[in-house]
């Protein structure tokens, strides 16, 4: 029902293919749009890049979007561009896309966490701000563990993971003592599983029942 809602609203790539295939990223204040095109273009079919800039003087702010033909285009440019582009997929155009710049922004330049944690983020969600302690930041991983208090069905949860490009494997557990459902889910790319917990943590699966999800150690080092 989720997914033949959103096709045939009719803006499924204005609005559902907006979520993957535009990333958000920062750059020298030097750099024009076609210098921007020319990082990323190896990255796949680019459809426009942009530049934000400062309303009053014009000036560059140092950030822009690249928005990619396919998803798994954008994926593969946050997976292997150089790290100081801080690359990340960006809000949609219909959220508060100021508010998610400046977070953005003032997140990312600070100074890198040392050991396992992750200096750069997919989603605001993912991120440790100052100003929301209980917001706790998370190693990441190839590989989520999903829970819900409902027994899971293989075909059907394989399917809902599935919608998010990269799905090498959906294992199903049950506890016998209870009526619980468990399974380990995982990707072939960190970027495909951070989009996945971002879309399906909370999910109402099926409706009313909440999926927890959540990373598990794949056995990489997590800082990459």
């Amino acid at each position: 029902v989720f997914i033949a809602q959103s096709r045939a609203s009719g803006s499924h790539r204005d609005v559902e293919d907006e979520e993957l295939t535009r990333i958000f990223v920062m750059i020298p204040k030097s750099y024009t749009e076609e210098d921007l095109r020319e990082k990323f273009k190896m990255y796949g079919d680019i459809e426009y890049c942009s530049i934000i800039k400062n309303k009053t003087t014009g000036e560059s702010k140092g950030l822009g979007y690249v928005r990619y033909l396919k998803p798994s285009q954008a994926a593969r440019a946050i997976e292997e561009c150089d790290r100081s582009y801080r690359a990340i997929l960006a809000e949609p155009k219909n959220k508060a896309s100021e508010s998610f710049e400046h977070d953005y922004y003032s997140n990312n330049t600070r100074q890198e966490p040392r050991g396992n944690a992750l200096p750069f983020c997919v989603q605001p969600e993912f991120c440790s701000f100052e100003k929301h302690e209980s917001r706790i930041q998370e190693s990441v991983s190839k590989r989520l563990s999903v829970v819900s208090q409902l027994p899971f069905i293989q075909e059907q949860l394989f399917a809902l993971f599935d919608l998010v490009p990269g799905l090498e494997y959906c294992d199903v557990q049950r506890d016998p003592h209870t009526n619980s459902g468990y399974a380990v889910v995982q990707y072939s790319t960190a970027a495909s599983a951070i989009y996945a917990k971002y879309k399906l943590h909370g999910f109402e699966y099926p409706p009313g029942n909440r999926l927890t999800v959540i990373f598990l150690e794949d056995g990489n080092d997590s800082s990459e």
